[in-house]
């Protein structure tokens, strides 16, 4: 069966390259592999916070990353060891990218016309770890990991922790029967191989807590999901980014960022991929009608690696940044955000008690499904639809979040810590 994937994945993408038999006299370092999510930044910041308490727990720890864009351009500025199989990693965000719209992914259908991206990337950590001796293997949200470590349950030569914000594949309202069928198809599949080789994960956390689980079944006489949930993972809590400057006063911050104390400054960001452009063209058409209402607002539109500034239109008042390192300064500093539906950048807005819109991606089922009810749980309900979002719509919400206290459940700390300490123990 590995055979014939590798020969289909060999077709699509061209073979893999070979790397290098790693070799040393005497007694080695442990040695860790982790691979890390490519869609967004949210799991390449929440990863290097659980790597950064790896290291303090286990001294000689070595970690390398198989990663790709936009992950490494984290990765990189941090100084982390990426491993040169990376380069051989066929573009998931590319895809996606491709996959999008108007302002809509339909993320579940993007997924399942992934299939060769996923085999061909299998085959690229399967060969580093047959070449390799490592210890650990860490997946967060690395689907093609785990689905072909379940599917080929000899392949697996190491301790392996999985790691993901959510659980299940769910059908959105406006879906048909068709969806329905098809969402529980994938549940029911996911549960099976779960059940049937629970050696494969050794460590399943699910970064989040109990409540954070949306409610509901996995599909028509499937388990309830959180209680299915709590069976099979532990949870460790939300994992800001390392260094958030929770610590920092607001006050410094700005100043550090040269940022006036009388402005007002509203901060757009939409993640590491391209999906998110149309957003950053609706917030600055949504400007002029802003600064009727707020006369001295700024706006710091962040395209993120993947989107070219100079692609969106200038306007007064507007600024536009590229990829902005540690940008949770900024969601903690600003007077207001409007953002995409991701969880990490909401998260970090509640963490930092910022007032925020949220604009899900049409047809996106973990933005509007799983995140959505993430943030409601933590009283971040203000949420628009692209389509109702017009500018004057926009500005109008905007200006209502400023004006209202904010009221956010406090968001736990320590949750990268538990994550490394669970992981640990396999070591």
């Amino acid at each position: 069966m590995n055979h014939l994937i590798r020969s289909f994945a060999n077709e699509v993408y061209g073979a893999p390259a070979r790397t290098e038999r790693w070799v040393r006299g005497g007694c080695r370092p442990r040695r860790a592999l982790f691979v890390s999510s490519p869609i967004g930044l949210g799991h390449a910041w929440r990863d290097v916070a659980i790597a950064d308490q790896l290291r303090r727990r286990v001294p000689d720890l070595e970690i390398e990353w198989l990663a790709q864009s936009p992950v490494t351009t984290v990765l990189k500025r941090r100084g982390e060891t990426i491993h040169p199989a990376s380069e051989s990693l066929a573009s998931e965000s590319g895809h996606f990218d491709r996959e999008a719209g108007d302002h809509e992914l339909d993320a579940f259908r993007a997924l399942r016309r992934m299939d060769e991206i996923l085999c061909a990337n299998f085959m690229v950590f399967d060969d580093v770890v047959s070449e390799e001796a490592f210890d650990l293997w860490i997946g967060d949200e690395a689907w093609d990991v785990d689905h072909f470590l379940h599917e080929n349950p000899e392949l697996k030569t190491a301790a392996f922790a999985w790691l993901t914000d959510f659980v299940g594949f769910l059908p959105l309202p406006e879906g048909d029967a068709r969806e329905a069928e098809l969402t529980a198809d994938y549940n029911a599949e996911m549960i099976e191989h779960v059940e049937r080789f629970p050696r494969i994960r050794d460590r399943a956390i699910f970064v989040g807590e109990p409540a954070d689980v949306v409610p509901g079944t996995f599909g028509p006489g499937l388990p309830e999901i959180r209680a299915w949930t709590e069976r099979h993972y532990d949870f460790c809590g939300y994992i800001p980014a390392p260094g958030v400057a929770a610590a920092t006063d607001r006050e410094t911050l700005r100043a550090e960022l040269g940022w006036g104390p009388a402005e007002t400054i509203c901060v757009v960001a939409v993640g590491g991929t391209a999906v998110g452009a149309p957003l950053l063209r609706r917030a600055g058409q949504a400007l002029p009608a802003l600064r009727e209402r707020i006369p001295d607002l700024r706006m710091i539109a962040v395209t993120g690696p993947r989107i070219d500034p100079a692609s969106l239109p200038a306007s007064p008042g507007l600024e536009l940044r590229g990829y902005v390192h540690a940008l949770h300064r900024e969601l903690a500093a600003c007077d207001v955000a409007i953002v995409q539906g991701g969880l990490t950048t909401g998260m970090e807005l509640i963490a930092a008690g910022t007032p925020f819109v949220s604009i899900p991606l049409a047809r996106h089922f973990e933005q509007r499904r799983h995140v959505r009810h993430r943030l409601e749980r933590y009283g971040a309900g203000v949420s628009l639809s692209y389509a109702d979002a017009t500018p004057t719509a926009l500005a109008d919400a905007v200006a209502d979040v400023l004006a209202r206290p904010v009221e956010y459940l406090p968001v736990a700390e320590g949750g990268a810590e538990r994550a490394a300490a669970l992981i640990a123990e396999l070591l």
